[in-house]
């Protein structure tokens, strides 16, 4: 064998300093959850810079040729255990002092201390080279090694920004109005105490506007407690921007909001600003809990999150394959729970865990950026029980005590970079909703499943809707996708009113010592609030050529192999105040939905017409073009097309805000003769599917609407780019006409009419099918599972909290006919998995 200078010498030139930008992967294997704290430690490739764990870097080395790896291992050092921990399955003997972190259940932010040792390794015969043997070297390759050593060292992970962050409420930022707020000089001075709001007398809570010193009670909260809103609505009335809560000055600071921001905001020149109305900052003591330490203890909310998480009953963990904790990343519960759940479903394991050898030997370069290797890597580590083993206990070097409720798990940071990137939420260490994150994921599924078995397909169903106009009695038809059921809560169908006005009273005067209530909704009522017929106001309807009012029941055309019902608990008050219903409902173990099927078109049943409405000029202006009597060949201006359509800018406007293309926009105001918001949004969910959706207006007599594009004109290049992507030239035109040649919206279009283009389906010779083959028929629509209509439940999402921004979300999980809790790095047998306080439920059909 070589000696081992001469080989690192050899391999010199493949050694690499990490530069800024450089993504250096020193905490995850990029195939696996090996991590320096794993058996075998991680190594480190020298010149890439990803990290592979040992069952992986003899892989990386025969398909990339890299001979140089770092190798880092850490061992936890022994630390005694701090007796106010709480034991396992026992619930905390404290409040926590930040909001989610310190409450049992994955919360716990432990600062551990490891033993760290590096040393670099030579494949394929694994020749190490320690720190102190590189001393020993010629100059060049001491210099050059030691610098890369040093650089990987010290460079932050890929997954430094995904660590866990200590929570202080959101990060606040500086107001925009602090630098340059007015403040007038009306002779206000304010006392150091004893303040009242100048229109309630209230004592609590209590705000001072920073322009005019205003002294007013803060926001109603969504429990009825706070204040009155008076300070708020001195706001809407003066417009004055910032205010500051009393009770929370100290000479460290306070709470700042800003009403046009809407937001807890950061005054620099809060000093000052006080001092304008006679405040010392210096001298102020706090009277009153800040937002944070208010938002703490209302997601303390009495029973909730105990009963969720099961606190009161010493719970037994369970290890082994399916049974796999994930770490909290940061307010990552909700990607762990939804996670959990999805590759607890067949399409999902067969799709990327039976296929995972495969998928990591067509991994690209960099795997790390690969979606398929990612989310194969997360579910072969939830499902293989090789991560599903109790957590070390710090305080225990023999390992001699009882198994804790912790596990090692696996901390999926790659997966959470990777799928959050370029979102303006999931990129963020804050809470999210689970159940957009859930939409988000199958979306990306359905991005990267052009080919092979989809398994998303599993949720997707085709929904019916139909409207009746009451005034011809002719209906319409349309059908439409969705993955998820969304239940809507009618509290007026609360059983036990008694008790609920029986609480408010005693809350009203004071007294919390009384049990928490909360409202008993049946789940029969809110099903038949989602089946009942909605009556739509301002409807226009083409048999009669006028607004009248109309009828529109939905129901399933089509039942999934999986049903995903969402609880909608998170809902708007009054004052636009995101608030959450605080219900029981008590779902149901099975569900039979057969009734719900759609029947189509009824006997003798008439249609409505497909007309459009009249076109919408303005009346005083004439119609020139078209070869018009006013026109010439000389004078270009007289031969425009048709006047474009005066449309309700505000529809429009209102349309856009909720997603919906400029294009479609402009159409469903236009095609609904501006009659109003209702009429566009049914028109809207009418034609979501139709292939030109988001194509640009054309007028009557036009052979082109605005921004059209000729197949002659459009970019080569951007054909090309299309094509090098695995679409047809067919595909690509169609996608660049849609978007007016811009190939970013052309991409972003194709992936999102994926179904519409099934029929075109590249075949050989660059051709589409349906051209290759006669124009054959395409496939009607998209493609879509059915069956019975009759369903088992065997998971459910739980949230905790006040909002979806904040709290703590779990999961319950039917295995082998027990149900499993799943709560971040604790995976125990459920004992009392409470079913009627969830938020996401997941159903399976039941084979008959």
């Amino acid at each position: 064998m070589a000696d081992v200078s001469e080989v690192l010498m050899s391999v010199l030139s493949t050694i690499r300093v990490p530069k800024p930008g450089d993504r250096v992967h020193k905490d995850e294997c990029a195939l696996s959850f090996a991590s320096p704290e794993s058996e075998g430690g991680l190594y480190v490739c020298m010149n890439s810079f990803l990290g592979f764990g040992s069952q992986y870097v003899d892989r990386h080395y025969a398909r990339s040729g890299q001979r140089a790896y770092l190798h880092i291992t850490r061992t936890r050092k022994a630390k005694k255990e701090d007796d106010s921990n709480s034991s396992a399955g026992h619930p905390p003997k404290k409040k926590p002092t930040r909001l989610a972190i310190g409450i049992e259940g994955g919360f716990d932010v432990e600062q551990e201390l490891y033993e760290e040792d590096v040393k670099v390794v030579i494949l394929p015969d694994r020749q190490e080279v320690t720190l102190a043997s590189l001393a020993t070297m010629p100059e060049v390759v001491k210099e050059r090694v030691s610098l890369s050593i040093s650089g990987i060292m010290a460079a932050d992970s890929v997954s430094h920004t995904l660590q866990v962050q200590q929570w202080d409420g959101e990060v606040r930022l500086e107001s925009k109005h602090a630098a340059g707020l007015k403040q007038l000089d009306n002779g206000v001075k304010i006392p150091p105490s004893g303040w009242r709001c100048e229109v309630c007398d209230l004592q609590e809570n209590i705000w001072m506007n920073l322009t005019d010193g205003k002294v007013l009670c803060g926001r109603r909260y969504f429990d009825g407690s706070g204040g009155n809103n008076h300070a708020l609505l001195h706001y809407q009335e003066t417009g004055y921007p910032l205010a500051v809560k009393l009770g929370t000055i100290t000479p460290d600071g306070a709470d700042v909001y800003s009403y046009d921001e809407d937001d807890m905001v950061l005054d620099s020149l809060l000093p000052v600003h006080l001092a304008h109305f006679g405040i010392d900052m210096m001298t102020m003591e706090k009277t009153e809990r800040t937002m944070t330490e208010l938002e703490i203890a209302v997601n303390q909310r009495v029973g909730e999150w105990e009963v969720i998480q099961e606190s009161g009953t010493t719970l037994r963990p369970l290890f082994g394959p399916g049974l796999t904790g994930m770490k909290n990343l940061g307010n990552s519960c909700y990607l762990n729970s939804v996670m959990q759940v999805l590759f607890t479903i067949p399409d999902f394991q067969s799709k990327y865990v039976a296929n995972i050898d495969k998928i990591i030997d067509e991994a690209p370069s960099d795997p790390s950026q690969d979606f398929k290797t990612q989310i194969a890597k997360l579910g072969y580590g939830l499902l293989s029980g090789e991560y599903s083993k109790p957590a070390p206990d710090p305080g225990d070097e023999n390992g001699a005590s009882e198994p804790r409720g912790d596990q090692i798990g696996i901390a999926p940071r790659m997966f959470k970079a990777l799928v959050g990137r370029g979102h303006p939420e999931f990129s963020t260490n804050r809470q999210q909703d689970a159940q957009e994150f859930l939409l988000h994921v199958i979306n990306m599924v359905e991005r990267n499943c052009r080919s092979g078995p989809n398994p998303s397909e599993a949720f997707r169903f085709l929904v019916e809707e139909r409207i009746v106009c009451q005034q011809s009695q002719k209906a319409k038809y349309t059908q439409r996708v969705d993955y998820i059921v969304q239940l809507p809560v009618p509290m007026d169908q609360a059983t036990n009113t008694e008790e609920l006005q029986e609480a408010e009273r005693r809350r009203e005067e004071g007294d919390t010592s009384g049990p928490t209530v909360r409202a008993q909704i049946p789940f029969t009522a809110c099903m038949a609030a989602l089946s009942e017929p909605e009556i739509l106001t301002d409807f226009w309807s083409s048999a009669v050529q006028a607004k009248t009012t109309a009828t529109k029941t939905t129901r399933f055309a089509s039942f999934p192999d999986h049903l995903v019902i969402q609880i909608k608990k998170f809902t708007f008050g009054l004052d636009w105040v995101p608030k959450k219903l605080d219900v029981s409902i008590d779902v149901p173990d099975t569900l039979d939905l057969t009734a719900l099927h759609a029947t189509g078109q009824q006997p003798g049943e008439e249609l409505l017409p497909e007309v459009a409405p009249p076109p919408l000029m303005t009346p005083d202006v004439e119609v020139k073009g078209i070869l018009g009597s006013h026109g010439n060949e000389e004078d270009d201006s007289l031969y425009s097309p048709l006047l474009s359509p005066v449309l309700d800018d505000s529809t429009v406007s209102q349309l856009c805000e909720m997603g919906f293309p400029m294009e479609a926009c402009r159409k469903a105001v236009y095609y609904t003769g501006n009659t109003g918001i209702d009429a566009a949004m049914t028109w809207i969910m009418g034609h979501m599917d139709d292939p030109d959706f988001s194509a640009p207006l054309v007028l009557p007599g036009c052979s082109s609407g605005h921004g059209t594009t000729p197949t002659e004109s459009l970019s080569e290049e951007h054909l090309a780019t299309i094509v090098s992507m695995g679409f047809s030239r067919d595909q690509a035109t169609k996608a660049l006409r849609a978007t007016s040649n811009i190939l970013d919206r052309a991409v972003d279009w194709i992936f999102s009419h994926l179904d519409d283009l099934e029929s075109m389906d590249v075949s050989e010779g660059g051709r589409s099918a349906a051209e290759s083959e006669g124009g054959r028929d395409p496939p009607p629509g998209p493609r879509v599972r059915d069956g019975p209509g009759k369903y088992e439940l065997f998971a459910f999402v739980s949230h905790m909290g006040t909002s979806t921004m904040c709290g703590h979300y779990v999961c319950h999980i039917k295995k082998d006919q027990q149900w499993v809790i799943f709560n971040d790095q604790k995976v125990c047998a459920s004992e009392k998995p409470p079913k009627d306080l969830g938020y996401l439920y997941f159903y399976r059909r039941v084979a008959e």
